[in-house]
């Protein structure tokens, strides 16, 4: 443990590292290989990396946004409990709630299920959840992929290793892509809240509440009102619904932000040369405060790792942001304007009821 505290470095994830080494791997893929005839690019982004999904034109009009996510370490916690159903909408969440986030309406997703040992059951469980996850986010799951790799998977248990990723796709028109271009001084940032953890920072919850604290998936926490497998296994929240719903009310979006690992850094995932001065701030749930705590883990460490309540962010025009909690409420997410965009923090997020601010990939004391 570093001395400032608990850290996501210190339960095993490398995070910087983990950047140099896709930045390599990005290095060798980004750049299309393939020309048509005319000499034309095949399969060239027309979004920077980055910006939550790739959009390919499929002609002059239309577009076709791609992602891929996982479920990560939370699978571990079904593990422990023999509890499947809900990491399947944390699958789709996890991919459906990027398309959006370039404008796009989500459209199908494919999933990969690799697995130690075939078990019926814990297929059926797994398939309850992607089916739900579709419905939430009104896509179809037309096909998908099963492998079996004792000598590679492992889990908590012998033959119980399970690890769950999705590959999604949705459309867009080209006029309308979301990548958080015209950004003004003084437009609204509106937070929608989050159910909890996510799917995100689970490596650095497991070791606080598991490793720190001692406690077993089934133990009951007060704070909670539920045992921490319940509290852990709650699903991602899919913000489809209410992101297509601003879209077709027109209002004018200049971003949205899906918030995971990374937290409020996530608002910087924009074109726009600005920053942001978030004002407000939710009270987070009860396991966020828990594992704070406990770690203990530094303030500024957790909002790096966890969403710490908002789930999902809309930059719109200050007289707009009213219309965007309307929209969220109609669907049924609490939402609180958070702050605003500020030329003057180009590349920051000041959250000032903290004292922190961020950038690159890190917050800091003011």
């Amino acid at each position: 443990m570093s001395p400032s505290g608990a850290t996501y470095s210190d339960s095993g994830v490398e995070t910087g590292a983990a950047d140099a080494a896709l930045a390599r791997l990005v290095a060798h893929v980004s750049r299309p290989r393939h020309r048509r005839e005319d000499g034309s690019c095949v399969g060239e982004s027309l979004v920077e990396s980055g910006l939550y999904a790739s959009v390919l034109a499929l002609d002059d009009h239309r577009g076709l946004a791609l992602t891929t996510d996982g479920v990560g370490t939370k699978v571990l916690v079904a593990e422990l409990v023999g509890r499947y159903d809900t990491i399947g909408i944390d699958c789709v969440a996890m991919n459906v709630n990027d398309l959006v986030c370039v404008g796009a309406e989500p459209v199908a997703m494919l999933d990969y299920l690799a697995v130690q040992k075939t078990d019926s059951d814990v297929f059926d469980q797994i398939g309850q959840g992607l089916a739900a996850g579709a419905e939430m986010a009104n896509i179809s799951i037309p096909g998908g992929e099963v492998s079996q790799m004792k000598e590679i998977i492992r889990g908590i248990e012998e033959g119980r290793g399970v690890d769950l990723v999705g590959a999604a796709s949705g459309l867009v028109d080209l006029d309308r892509l979301v990548v958080g271009e015209g950004i003004e001084d003084g437009d609204a940032v509106v937070g929608l809240v989050s159910n909890g953890l996510h799917s995100n920072g689970f490596s650095l919850a497991r070791s606080v509440l598991f490793g720190t604290l001692g406690l077993d998936a089934d133990d009951h926490v007060p704070e909670f009102g539920h045992t921490v497998a319940e509290e852990l296994l709650r699903p991602t929240s899919i913000y489809v619904r209410p992101a297509m719903a601003m879209l077709r009310a027109g209002l004018r979006v200049r971003a949205f932000s899906h918030l995971t690992s990374g937290g409020f850094l996530n608002l910087l995932r924009i074109r726009s040369k600005t920053g942001f001065v978030l004002h407000t701030l939710p009270d987070p749930q009860p396991v966020f405060d828990l594992i704070r705590r406990a770690g203990p883990v530094a303030d500024e460490e957790m909002h790096r790792v966890f969403n710490m309540g908002i789930g999902f962010g809309a930059v719109v025009p200050e007289t707009e942001a009213d219309a965007v909690r309307r929209i969220a409420s109609e669907h049924g997410f609490e939402s609180l304007v958070l702050g605003h965009a500020c030329p003057s923090h180009a590349g920051r997020v000041l959250l000032e009821p903290r004292g922190l601010v961020g950038e690159g990939d890190h917050f800091r004391p003011v």
